[in-house]
């Protein structure tokens, strides 16, 4: 098995953030969810389409906010970068205005 392209640290952002172990090139696959469907809001869920809730089980939950994000996450959920990404730098997504 690979090394793993992320490690779960501390965040100035928010509490745990997840940040690149080596260089990630725009357009890798960071990773896929790991998940679980839900019907009520919590931490680490996702909505995929306002009525399917996904709670992430795996490190990827620790994706953080950013309004200039350098990831996202696909149709198939998966996790993409959406440029290139340093080692040592947080992987962030953009989850819109509603994201709290």
């Amino acid at each position: 098995m690979s090394e793993s392209l992320y490690e779960v640290r501390e965040s100035e952002i928010h509490g745990k953030g997840l940040f690149a172990t080596r260089f990630i090139c725009d357009g890798d696959v960071i990773g896929s969810i790991s998940y679980n469907p839900v019907n009520e809001d919590g931490p680490y869920v996702l909505w995929i389409d306002g009525d399917i809730g996904i709670l992430v089980e795996c490190e990827l939950k620790y994706i953080n906010h950013n309004k200039h994000p350098n990831a996202c996450y696909c149709d198939d959920l998966q996790v993409v970068a959406l440029r290139d990404i340093q080692q040592g730098e947080e992987i962030t997504h953009d989850y819109g205005d509603d994201w709290l």
